[in-house]
């Protein structure tokens, strides 16, 4: 049995490489594409087949943010807590846990709209042929 069967790698990779580069076209040019990086993280939770694994793929999708952060592109961190190796490794924790959080809401949309999508079925079938003419 294949632990990785279940886990969709083309949304976990196009994810990932949305959520980066909107930072990174964020930085050069637009600042106000910054927020738009979610979309990525959400687009890696959605493409997996249930809540844990979209979760854990919105944590492992946002490690290339969590590195542009380091880099600076989100802002410097001058001096102060941010600074020190725990401040470091408390942005990081952060901005994957963030990023743990939007693949989850991702893979929750999912389930809902599955959900939604038989009950729509259900309804449909329910009043298929009820008035058709014998003849």
């Amino acid at each position: 049995m294949n632990m990785f069967s279940e886990i969709n790698i083309k949304a976990l990779v196009f994810g990932a490489a949305i959520a980066a580069a909107c930072i990174l076209i964020g930085y050069q040019y637009w600042d106000w594409l910054y927020p738009f990086s979610a979309i990525g993280l959400i687009y890696a939770g959605y493409g997996q087949s249930n809540i844990k694994i979209g979760t854990a793929m919105g944590a492992l999708a946002s490690t290339p943010v969590a590195i542009l952060t380091l880099q600076g592109y989100l802002g410097t961190f001058k001096e102060g807590f941010f600074t020190t190796e725990n401040g470091i490794l408390a942005v990081t924790l952060t901005v994957i846990a963030v990023g743990a959080f939007i693949g989850f809401v991702g893979a929750w949309a999912k389930r809902d709209r599955i959900k939604a999508l038989e009950q729509y079925n259900q309804k449909q079938k329910i009043g298929k042929n009820k008035n058709k003419k014998q003849k």
